[in-house]
């Protein structure tokens, strides 16, 4: 048996005969399972309501009579993101930004129906998923178990009794980092079993799990660089401890939050107040529809009937209220799409200075990695914002068109009292607007957005990996 073999074997046997480590490495092992089987069965709860949520959305949609095509444009209509196949292991942003939205014509409105904003005050505090465990409570308890993997060494004198007896001290090292290696394996076991049992759902790709994995067992094996490497630069256990709980409170808790609050400062974002007064503002610039002295829809009356070659509005083959109605919201998605894209821009950029703090936090990059291939992230949440305004913007602009082609002029502006009768058009129109469905990114672009949290990741296990080869060699010198 080789010297790296043994001294794991033996740093395992200490570990199993001492009852808090074991209870450490059991308690971690029960969170990750539990996080597991409650986040698969959250996720599923959530995919079959959103699901059935839909389909009612839908039926009451289209269960509408018949109607004024511009009554169904402020009707409305609700659609809702099922959760991504990886939703399960990392719930990212998803909680804070909800899943569903409220589509009606004139207006953009936000996503609702958030975990947060529904649960409870407790629901701040984070979910308990996979991801949770293995960012912050696996390292911690790793710490707890290495921290005098090499200082105890130090500390009872045993480390050059070992060296006397032929056992280099690169093998030692080797060993005790090996042990800590397998207790991260051990940890990452059930959230392992949790992420296949995603990557078998449709549309998971098994790539983009295994790539995550591979993330998340860099993770750790960083984690015990570090403290291998702490465990050799001091010479008491109770100073790695103190040295390397410092470290994580700083790395896991303190650095994520600070650089959020960095990047916010840095690009403040307008709140949704702001935003309306803005766009108000604008739109009466632009020109007012309803305005019958507006001088842009002055031009564009004359346009119209340029275009069709006659000088009134009554001698137009189709209803000018529904051209009108139709380049109104033209004009004001135009302006919508303006004020989303300066808000995703404004949160690139601080996304973009969250990522800088990731030189001082591994847990950083690891979480954009982990967002990003759970489709959990501030990309796919804009993607559903996009998708849903173009999907807005087309049946509104159908029902418009509805509207120029299915009421005649004469009886839209009528109000005598079978007028409200002859302005309706057949019900089975509503039937023709088509149903939503979110088209989530392909594996080949998740993958991509993974890889330059991936490199971050791969710098600092390098670097780990460096530290430890110095302290090695210092405590070799000072055996």
């Amino acid at each position: 048996m080789s010297v790296v073999a043994a001294v794991m074997r033996n740093e395992l046997r200490a570990m199993a005969r001492t009852r808090t480590a074991l209870a450490g490495i059991a308690l971690l092992v029960m969170l990750a399972t539990v996080a597991t089987a409650v986040s698969l069965h959250h996720m599923a709860d959530a995919a079959d309501y959103r699901a059935r949520q839909q389909a009612a959305a839908q039926a009451a949609f289209e269960a509408q009579p018949d109607r004024h095509p511009h009554r169904v444009v402020h009707y409305g209509h609700f659609v809702y993101r099922l959760p991504s196949a990886l939703a399960a292991f990392d719930a990212g942003v998803d909680p804070f930004t909800g899943s569903s939205m409220f589509l009606e014509g004139h207006r953009q409105n936000t996503a609702n129906f958030g975990d947060v904003m529904q649960g409870s005050v407790l629901t701040r505090f984070g979910q308990l998923t996979p991801a949770f465990v293995l960012q912050i409570l696996a390292p911690l308890v790793l710490i707890f178990l290495g921290h005098g993997v090499l200082a105890q060494e130090r500390e009872r004198g045993t480390l050059r009794q070992l060296m006397l007896q032929g056992a280099r001290l690169r093998d030692i090292v080797a060993g005790k980092l090996a042990a800590l290696s397998v207790a991260a394996g051990i940890f990452m076991l059930p959230a392992i079993a949790g992420l296949a049992v995603m990557a078998a759902k449709p549309g998971a790709s098994v790539t983009v799990a295994m790539a995550l994995m591979l993330a998340y067992a860099g993770y750790l094996g960083i984690w015990c660089l570090l403290i291998a490497a702490l465990s050799a630069l001091t010479h008491r256990r109770r100073d790695a401890l103190l040295a390397l709980v410092g470290i994580w409170a700083v790395a896991a808790l303190l650095v994520p939050r600070l650089a959020t609050d960095a990047a916010y400062a840095a690009f403040p974002l307008p709140d949704r107040l702001q935003t309306d007064v803005g766009i108000g503002a604008d739109l009466r610039a632009i020109g007012d529809s309803h305005d019958p002295d507006d001088p842009y829809f002055n031009d564009f009356r004359r346009s119209v009937l340029a275009r069709y070659g006659v000088e009134r509005i009554e001698d137009l083959p189709v209803n000018y209220r529904g051209l009108v109605a139709v380049e109104g919201e033209r004009l004001t998605s135009e302006l919508f799409a303006a004020y989303a894209a300066r808000s995703a821009a404004i949160q690139d950029r601080q996304n973009t200075r969250v990522a800088l703090f990731g030189v001082l936090s591994p847990a950083i990059p690891l979480r954009r990695l982990s967002m990003a291939a759970a489709a959990t992230d501030l990309a796919a949440h804009v993607r559903f914002l996009e998708q849903t305004e173009a999907y807005r913007y087309t049946i509104v602009q159908q029902l418009n068109q509805l509207q120029a082609d299915g009421v005649r002029y004469a009886d839209d502006t009528a109000s005598d009292a079978d007028a409200d009768r002859r302005k309706r058009v057949d019900s089975g129109h509503w039937q023709d607007i088509p149903s939503f469905a979110f088209v989530p990114e392909q594996a080949g672009r998740l993958l991509q957005a993974m890889w330059p949290a991936a490199l971050v990741l791969l710098a600092w296990l390098l670097g780990a990996a460096l530290l430890l080869a110095l302290a090695a060699r210092r405590l070799g010198g000072a055996r």
